[in-house]
């Protein structure tokens, strides 16, 4: 799909024809939409669609005419039946006269524009406008860092209360998953962004320079942050492993004491069972013997629970 969008006067509308101070967003866009605005602004067909391979990693490549900026920005999935975080590139494609945006799909980053949520923007300021998208970006990424370490704390809460399913432990390696992504794109555009740092070649206005050390400030935040968690959520990790081995041996250890109590009476009923002379077994011409025998099995079975219980093995 392609849109094209203008702001005058601080306010954006969409256009039907290029012109320039303009915005062209791509979003998924066909073929015969990337050969049209190759052709028109004759830029490479490869640079144009190189946005629509998910594999294209962050990088700066600068053209006679244009420059290409691709970056890596957060994005909803379904995996493992699962509702998670991966990356995909952004493309953004720089001319004196406009700016365009190329993505496989609709994105909370460049929405923000649409809907009026970023004050100051304006489509005719080209490095401008790619300082706040770089900015959006990491804003996204920093709001679903927060959303994935509530996910933790929940797992977390549910290991508190001897709820742990396996389900959580798949849970807990998705949100290790998202975090390596995270952790991969935001090193990628961070190299991006200092690259941008020292570059000239469109004009930058005076307040440029104050949004790109905001956008640089916000990208290593959220770096750390990714580093915090990814650290936090190995050591749940641990906790689980540490909780289940833990219940494991309390389980074996419960199991244990019970077969100790109740090989009491067996080895008892095993001794008076033996095929022997009869005078010989006690209690075997006492009157009540049995009740006696039966007694005196269960006292030591007693003594022997207590004595386990004691040494906390029950």
């Amino acid at each position: 799909m392609l849109d094209i969008y203008r702001t005058d006067d601080a306010v954006i509308h969409e256009s039907d024809r290029f012109e320039p101070g303009c915005w062209i967003k791509l979003t998924a866009p066909s073929a015969d939409e990337c050969e049209e605005v190759a052709t028109k602004f004759k830029m490479d067909i490869d640079d144009v669609r190189a946005a629509l391979d998910e594999e294209e990693s962050s990088r700066i490549s600068v053209e006679d005419d244009y420059t290409l900026i691709l970056i890596d920005i957060p994005t909803a999935e379904e995996r493992n039946s699962r509702h998670t975080y991966t990356t995909i590139p952004l493309g953004i494609l720089l001319r004196d006269d406009l700016i365009m945006t190329v993505c496989n799909e609709e994105t909370s980053v460049l929405r923000s524009f649409i809907d009026h949520r970023v004050r100051e923007f304006s489509t005719k300021k080209q490095m401008r406008f790619t300082y706040q998208i770089l900015y959006n970006t990491s804003m996204v990424y920093q709001s679903l860092l927060r959303t994935i370490d509530r996910q933790r704390t929940e797992i977390e809460e549910r290991i508190n209360g001897d709820r742990t399913e396996d389900g959580d432990l798949v849970d807990l390696h998705e949100l290790e998953s998202n975090l390596v992504y995270f952790a991969t794109s935001l090193r990628a555009n961070n190299l991006v962004v200092d690259r941008l740092t020292r570059y000239t070649k469109i004009r930058q206005y005076d307040e440029d320079e104050d949004i790109l050390e905001d956008v640089i400030v916000e990208t290593k935040q959220a770096i750390e942050m990714t580093s915090i968690y990814r650290d936090i959520i190995n050591g749940t990790r641990d906790l689980i492993s540490t909780l289940i081995n833990n219940r494991l041996n309390n389980a074996m250890k419960y199991l244990a004491a019970i077969t100790i109590v109740l090989s009491v009476p067996t080895i008892i009923g095993g001794l008076w069972g033996m095929n022997v002379d009869a005078r010989w077994m006690p209690f075997s011409h006492t009157p009540f013997g049995f009740a006696i025998l039966c007694l005196l099995t269960l006292i030591i079975s007693i003594i022997t629970a207590i004595v386990l219980k004691r040494r906390k093995m029950l």
